[in-house]
């Protein structure tokens, strides 16, 4: 069932990188990730009325609930929205990827969840992995996806930050869906927040591909897989749950390699056997 899980969870974030770079254009980076966010709390909280679950949060735990929703809601999302508006979408997945050694740092310290030798082997098994498909990739397109790369960093660092405050919410009993949705309306705040602070202003892109990849970005790629990723956190750890991301990439570079022209060769093919040998060891322990 845990196999089942980490594979559908980077199943639908694999084709959400791809839809992420379909969102880039007409309207700004925070505001689609506010609008998306805003419609994945309105359905969370409403399937969470519907199977009766307490969606109020306590007083003592709301704070690291927006800390939960500012990280991986907001920070992450939108920097992974800039990321795919410079670079490949599957060149960006790859950088994302990493955030499962964020996870296990950052968890090590905060939680005092205990790092694995085999979490340390098949983490650089991913990272060699990263290494070996990224860097002909970067070559190919120059000192313009330097800026890419730094946000999709950013977004690795992000996503392993708000991973391991989601289990700390976790441990403290509180229902997945209360934490997503009320998360999710933290994001959207803080999103529309950074637009107005930035002086960006809201432009409304009005098109199929647009509307099409945002009701798959809020529904299959935010409802759907939040609950699937934070079910793994619970299961797994979130260093191991945030390694599901090294999956990601292998969809994100099969879609942009058939919708956006990026060239797959032996660096990716090595690459990818590289990531699921990591995938491998990582779980072998769970």
């Amino acid at each position: 069932m845990t196999v089942a899980l980490f594979a559908l969870t980077a199943l639908l974030w694999g084709g959400g990188a791809l839809a992420t770079a379909m969102q880039a254009g007409v309207t700004p980076a925070p505001w689609s990730v506010a609008l998306r966010m805003v419609l994945a709390g309105l359905i969370l909280l409403g399937y969470g009325r519907l199977r009766g679950v307490p969606l109020a949060i306590p007083r003592k735990d709301r704070p690291a609930v927006a800390l939960q929703g500012l990280l991986f809601f907001a920070i992450a999302f939108i920097a992974f929205y800039e990321a795919t508006a410079r670079m490949p979408s599957g060149l960006a997945a790859l950088v994302l990827s990493t955030s499962s050694l964020f996870a296990a740092v950052i968890a090590r310290g905060a939680l005092g969840v205990p790092i694995s030798s085999g979490f340390v082997w098949g983490a650089l098994c991913g990272i060699l992995g990263l290494v070996i498909i990224f860097l002909p990739g970067a070559s190919a397109h120059g000192a313009a996806s330097l800026a890419g790369f730094a946000w999709a960093l950013t977004a690795a660092i992000a996503t392993g930050a708000g991973t391991t405050v989601g289990a700390r919410n976790q441990r403290a009993g509180l229902p997945v869906v209360s934490v997503l949705a009320w998360g999710a309306f933290v994001g959207a705040a803080a999103s529309a927040l950074w637009a107005i602070a930035t002086g960006t202003p809201f432009a409304a892109d009005v098109s199929l591909s647009y509307a099409a990849s945002f009701l798959y970005l809020a529904v299959a790629a935010s409802c759907v897989t939040f609950m699937l990723y934070f079910e793994l956190v619970r299961r797994l750890g979130p260093g191991r749950a945030a390694y599901t991301l090294a999956l990601v990439p292998l969809v994100a570079l099969v879609l942009s390699a058939l919708f956006e022209h990026l060239a797959l060769g032996w660096p990716v093919l090595a690459g990818a056997a590289a990531i699921l040998a990591g995938n491998v060891l990582v779980l072998a322990r769970a």
